[in-house]
């Protein structure tokens, strides 16, 4: 008789780049490999749900390709020609290659480069340790929040707002500039608890008639970027017909009365000619918000995405200030989390041995640092090593010609540590396996809700596979780095950081396995005053000295007030008339989850959707091959034809792999790296494209 498996349920936290950070209940089967993975029903936000890639983790955890073993190049770069090594030969090699180039070029010669591949604090910041001890360059990290952090706190003084699950008690939930069912399908869990238990009317703003907008009682298309637009149209009718909250205002703002005058010239006719919706959708919009108090403003990652997104965020966050949405239960803003943790991440990150002066290479320009921009290498030596983890950047930074040829030069040592064989470990001279989130300990910290997390090993990695805090802790060994976190285990650092922040420690986070740390509503909603020396929410900020990590102002100057700011490199031109975007694929999470088999049958093959009275005149037909273009590059790919977008937009979700295109080259060939005000960032929906059929 066959003996039944051992199946323990036991409680993790989703690693992956959401909003959401799902606490989880995983099945180990006989303790060796994982079965079902759910959202926790225990946890307040994740309420028992959890989006269908993590559900499927076994998935990737035992996916055949897997790496498992240390890799060494033995054909030219890019040719996938590897051999096996023994890890501390290989570790031997990249601290060899280290001490060259800073006896080359000094310690800035090398750059530590990292993202969110997972958001362990652990495992995803400790590479700071090695890098501040050392120190190599810096990396100032644009490529996902900048723009959004900087236009919200450009209001607020700070990161945080209210409690996100306040949405099921509010009677009114605006979405704006996020795709929840692909991204955080969490949010629509307690957005249908508003509509089911308080009739709440659910509105979502957005660019495309995506799955999120299919389910609002009002559905706002917008064209891309003209966000500040509608905002302002909105608070004209808000001061227009007496629906703005004066008292709030004289209370809790900097300067009413400049922006209703300000307005008066933004009416919904004006703002109707710049956004495409109707003047009677833009005037419903605003009676609803302004009649509605608890009106909950839920701001999503699109504004990032745009060059002119911090302006269109302070823009939209300025509404609930008008209407004095925040004073109500179930009402005011929320976008992020992250500024309320308070965690000392000094031992983790080596916060306490940073070198002044060293400079910052931004994120997103890695193609122009790579290759050897003045500008972007802030007139330093070059960069001639480079150890990457938790990212896959030959995919999924911008200007993409311009990094594949950086990782080919012949001078530019590469260690790549990886889960699979992406295409930047592809480009690299030693690969290293890595753990999985379940086969290392780590702490999250929820950007999307409230809570300190933490998700333990469960289960033995494959023999050869190493954490990145093992990776740090072995290169710092070699290259002498010192410092206190080199000594710890990720267990120890864990409860270190927990006591030094005043959040308990591991032992009373182990019992539950999170910790709620919601500030209390009157700090959460502001009604202590918003974070800015006078207490006051800024309709007029200082915009050079938004209270956000930086590395110094970039870009032109912005509006002073609320307003429609065509950026610089924004609008269509005769030769690129299309603007377009890369949204988030629902199978996909950025370059991640498209190796496993599941999302590659669902999402099927790279498509860019088109309005079908633009693909009319083209002679661009349902399925067709088009050849998308401008100044950067060329891709080919699949056309759709779909109405729920304005015409001169282009849609593609993304991001698949290079190899899954007919010719090599992805979608973010297309995307630029120029750095926008006020501090840069990474406008991956900001593209001017043309488009034409190819022959068939």
């Amino acid at each position: 008789m066959t003996a039944q498996p051992r199946i323990e349920r036991t409680t993790s936290t989703c690693p992956h780049d959401c909003p959401s950070v799902c606490a989880l209940e995983v099945e180990v089967i006989d303790g060796a490999t994982i079965g079902r993975v759910r959202g926790s029903p225990r946890h307040s936000y994740t309420a028992g749900v959890v989006c269908a890639k993590v559900a499927r983790y076994a998935e990737r955890i035992h996916h055949p390709d897997r790496l498992m073993q240390p890799l060494i190049r033995t054909g030219p770069k890019g040719s996938g020609e590897f051999a096996p090594i023994g890890w501390d030969e290989a570790l031997d090699r990249v601290a060899e290659a280290f001490r060259a180039a800073e006896a080359a070029h000094g310690p800035e010669a090398v750059w530590p480069y990292y993202y969110a591949g997972t958001m362990g604090l652990v495992m995803r910041d400790g590479i700071n340790r090695l890098r501040h001890a050392k120190g190599y360059s810096g990396q100032f990290s644009t490529i996902c929040t900048t723009l959004a952090w900087s236009g919200y706190i450009a209001g607020t003084g700070r990161l945080g707002g209210v409690d996100p699950r306040e949405i099921a008690e509010s009677d009114c939930v605006v979405i704006w500039g996020t795709n929840p069912v692909h991204t955080q399908v969490n949010l629509m869990t307690h957005v249908q608890a508003a509509r089911k238990t308080r009739g709440a009317t659910v509105v979502v703003v957005d660019i495309y008639d995506n799955p999120t907008m299919r389910q609002a009682d009002l559905a706002l298309l917008l064209r891309p970027g003209t966000d500040g637009a509608l905002a302002c149209a909105v608070m004209h009718v808000l001061f227009r017909d007496g629906l703005a909250d004066r008292d709030y205002m004289a209370r809790y703002t900097d300067c009413p009365e400049a922006l209703e005058d300000h307005l008066k010239s933004r009416d919904p006719a004006w703002a109707a000619a710049i956004t495409g919706l109707t003047v009677e959708e833009i005037e419903r919009f605003a009676h609803l918000v302004g009649r509605t108090r608890n009106t909950f403003f839920r701001l999503g990652y699109g504004f990032a995405r745009s060059r002119n997104g911090a302006a269109n965020m302070h823009a939209a966050l300025c509404i609930p200030a008008v209407t004095g949405a925040w004073q109500h239960r179930g009402g005011g803003a929320f976008h992020s989390n992250s500024g309320v943790f308070g965690l000392n991440k000094r031992l983790i990150e080596g916060l306490d041995v940073v070198r002044p002066g060293t400079r910052m290479l931004d994120q997103s320009q890695i193609g122009r640092v790579l290759t050897g921009d003045p500008e972007a290498l802030r007139h330093g030596p070059p960069v001639t090593a480079m150890l990457i983890q938790n990212t896959n950047p030959v995919s999924v930074a911008p200007e993409q010609e311009l990094v594949k040829r950086g990782f080919a030069r012949d001078d530019l040592f590469v260690c790549v540590h990886e889960q699979f064989m992406t295409e930047t470990a592809r480009m690299a001279d030693l690969v290293l396996p890595a753990t999985m989130f379940l086969e290392h300990d780590d702490l999250y910290t929820g950007g999307g809700q409230q809570h300190i997390q933490l998700g333990l090993k469960r289960i033995e990695p494959p023999s050869l596979c190493r954490s990145n805090h093992e990776v740090i802790v072995a290169l710092g060994q070699r290259l002498g780095a010192e410092h206190p976190g080199f000594a710890m285990s990720p267990r120890e650092l864990i409860d270190a950081t927990l006591k030094a922040s005043r959040r308990g420690s591991l032992a009373e986070l182990e019992e539950d396995g999170f910790l709620d740390v919601q500030p209390v509503f009157e700090r959460a909603h502001f009604l202590d005053g918003f974070a800015y020396p006078d207490r006051l929410f800024r309709f007029r900020p200082d915009w050079s000295k938004v209270p956000v990590a930086q590395d110094g102002p970039r870009g032109p100057a912005m509006p002073p007030l609320p307003d429609h700011w065509d950026a610089p490199l924004m609008g269509a031109t005769i030769d690129h008339p299309f603007r377009l975007a890369t949204s988030p694929a629902r199978n996909f999470l950025n370059s991640s989850f498209t190796e496993t088999p599941t999302s590659l049958a669902k999402e099927r093959h790279p498509t860019v959707m088109i309005h079908p009275e633009d693909a009319g005149p083209l002679g661009i037909g349902e399925g067709a091959w088009v050849r998308l273009s401008n100044e950067r590059g060329a891709v080919t790919l699949r056309a759709t034809l779909f109405s729920g977008l304005r015409r001169g937009v282009l849609i593609a979700e993304s991001i698949w792999p290079n190899d899954a295109y007919p010719d090599g080259r992805g979608i973010n060939t297309l995307t630029g790296a120029d750095a926008p005000a006020p501090f840069g960032g990474a406008a991956f929906h900001d593209n001017r494209v043309a488009i034409a059929a190819l022959p068939q």
